[in-house]
């Protein structure tokens, strides 16, 4: 969190359009610097430019999809991490479909999804409810499950999350329901995670980790402070508690756990 502070990465965000404004302004509450770019003209040269690519198919077209595609494959050449969010995998054929495709054709550094959205992209079935998913399954063996079969650190998040590359698995228990009622809150999740990969040289699985704690207690504060009056406050509290979270209060409420 320090470094994001000192750097002020900028982040490539390719995120669906519900959750855009969200998540410029936790990037920004951070101390990170979000660029927002689609048009396939000029989206591989802003990815090559940026220090971190979040890739979120909340909102898919082919044309996009097209432009996510570029935007990685820039990415790589430059060994800049890139970041996937899988959203709502499993709900549909198309979705389904894009993300195969984008694990063809680019190099993910991290994907960040819930039990049911992972288990979609290991070919597990779970039950889908527009583009949230769930199902019944151990999170700690389907995340190993996807980090080995897919080759890349594996963030299932949940009531606690974890986060593994197949080996090591680490898991993380900060964090609050109410983010769960709040429109935005995983993308933005996706969105600083990235920005902690970006100046992370000891590796995706510390990144995951020390972006989940951060973002994990800065919610648990949040809720604290308005939990009398109520999500939209909790959700104005949030970016609030982004911005002035410390690294030692994140450091003295962290709650994580070394599985292997």
């Amino acid at each position: 969190m320090k470094t994001v502070r000192q750097m002020n990465p900028l982040i490539h965000c390719m995120t669906n359009l519900v959750v855009t404004n969200f998540t410029a302004n936790g990037l920004l509450a951070i101390g990170a610097s979000p660029v927002m770019a689609y048009a396939k003209e000029e989206t591989a040269d802003m990815a090559a430019a940026a220090e971190g690519l979040l890739i979120n198919i909340g909102t898919p077209s082919p044309h996009i999809v097209e432009s996510m595609i570029l935007a990685g494959k820039s990415a790589n050449q430059k060994g800049i991490p890139v970041i996937l969010d899988p959203v709502g995998a499993g709900a549909t054929p198309f979705r389904t479909t894009i993300i195969k495709q984008i694990l063809e054709e680019v190099d993910i550094s991290i994907i960040r999804g819930n039990a049911g959205e992972i288990a979609a992209i290991v070919g597990q079935v779970g039950t889908v409810k527009g583009v949230d998913a769930k199902i019944e399954t151990d999170s700690i063996e389907l995340a190993k499950e996807a980090a080995k079969k897919l080759g890349t650190v594996i963030v299932v998040t949940g009531k606690v999350d974890v986060v593994t590359d197949g080996k090591q698995v680490m898991t993380v228990a900060n964090g609050h329901e109410w983010l769960t009622k709040v429109v935005g809150t995983g993308c933005l999740l996706g969105g600083v995670m990235s920005a902690f990969a970006a100046v992370n040289p000891k590796g995706m699985v510390s990144a995951a980790v020390q972006s989940l704690v951060f973002y994990g207690v800065a919610a648990e504060r949040a809720f604290t402070k308005t939990e009398n009056e109520g999500i939209g406050t909790f959700q104005q509290q949030f970016l609030n508690e982004l911005g002035n979270l410390t690294i030692e209060e994140a450091e003295a409420f962290k709650r994580v756990r070394q599985v292997h």
